[in-house]
This record gives C-alpha cells, structure tokens and sequence, in this order.
C-alpha cells in the first residue's frame, strides 16, 4: 500500500522516500504526496528525483507513476518528490468549490440527480440530469457560496473507514459527504467564484465552476515525513 501523505498535508510540497518497486518506466513509492486521478479529480504534476511525472495512476490502495525512459531508478531507492505547488492549490480549491455547489444543488433541487464531474486546475464542472434550465439558479448559488466562504469555516476531512481508505469531508452547519480527494483547510481559502451554463445534450445541463481571485496561501514546503 502507498502511504498518502497528502491526506494527512495536503499542503506538503516536497517529500524524501523510497522506491518500493520499479516496472520500466513506471515507480511505485512507499509514501507520496503525488494525488492520482480519482473522483474526477485531476493528477498532481511534480517530479520523482527530477523526472516528470508523465502519469500517475491509482492501482487499488497503491499509486503508480510513470517516468520517461532512461529514468535509472531503482527499488529501495532514496528520492525526493516535489510538487507543481500552484496546480496542486487550483485543484484543491476547485473541488471543494464544486462540492459547495453540488451541495447547494441538492437543497434547491432536492433528487436531482449528478451524471459526473471533473476537477481541472482552470475550472470544475458538474453534469446533471435535467430538463430544465439550471441557470436561473446561479445568482442563489453564488451569493450562498459567497456567504460560506466569507465565515472561514473549518473542512474536516478524516477516514470514514481507514482500512479501506475510505475518507469524508464536513463542514459544520452546511454538509458532510464522501470523498477521497485534496481539500483546503478551511472555506474562506476558496475566494470569490463564477458559475457558466453548458446544455451538453437533451436532458443534461452542465455547471462549470472558475474561481475569481488567486490563491493566497504559500505551502509551506517542508521536507520529509
């Protein structure tokens, strides 16, 4: 199993471990700090000892990367991860800022039913089914949103069910849902936020989530675990 520190830091960016196995040009780590696709969440970008992560991929409860040929990494190997800070702080922000909205979705549209999402580092976005135009809601949603992010309220996040690796996030007085991604500290780090109507297709709206305002949060940038 590899051990996720970034659910434990989400705001660590740089990490000394040890090449658990090796398979070509892919690496598995003992520990990581490197988010592998998942819940639609986008990958981290970073490096392994300087080589570019080109892919990171979940495997079950282990995390795979996959490293240009000639990477001469071997396993019980010592490196040093570092993490692309700024992508990793978007995607934190985004996806917690499309789960106020699918919160917020829920109450207005009680049974309405998410097709799917995605959480890139410029936007966010939500499908839903449904016939009718969800857009006169957005006005509603953003001042809500604003309204959560102005009282800097703390997001617990912890396991449901450790062994399975089964995590939640809360937020009191507002929601609790599950969820294994990366998430800020707290709401107010989200900022201001816009809201887009895409219709995809019959019976299929799509709401896509910017942000308004720049991170204002510097990782701190400790080594090692």
């Amino acid at each position: 199993m590899t051990k996720k520190i970034f659910w434990n830091d989400p705001y660590l960016t740089s990490l000394d471990t040890m090449v658990s196995r090796v398979d070509g040009e892919r690496v598995w780590l003992r520990e990581t700090i490197l988010f592998a696709f998942s819940g639609g969440q986008e990958s981290d970008a970073g490096t392994v000892n300087g080589h570019a992560v080109l892919s990171a991929e979940k495997q079950g409860q282990e995390i795979s990367y996959l490293l240009a040929p000639g990477h001469g990494l071997q396993t019980d190997e010592h490196v040093r991860l570092e993490l692309d800070w700024g992508r990793r702080y978007a995607l934190m922000r985004l996806h917690f800022a499309a789960e106020m909205i699918l919160q917020m979705m829920y109450k207005l549209r009680p049974g309405i039913e998410r097709l799917g999402a995605h959480i890139a580092a410029d936007k966010a976005r939500i499908d839903f089914a449904s016939a009718e135009n969800l857009s006169p809601l957005f006005a509603v949603m953003e001042k809500d949103a604003a309204l959560l992010v102005a009282k800097d309220l703390p997001i617990i996040t912890a396991f449901s069910d450790e062994a399975t690796e089964r995590r939640y996030w809360a937020v009191e007085d507002f929601a609790r849902m599950p969820c294994g991604g990366t998430h800020p500290r707290s709401t107010g780090e989200i900022g201001r936020i816009a809201l887009k109507r895409k219709n995809t297709g019959k019976g299929k709206e799509r709401i896509e989530i910017s942000l308004l305002e720049s991170g204002s949060i510097t990782a701190p940038g400790l080594a090692g675990v």
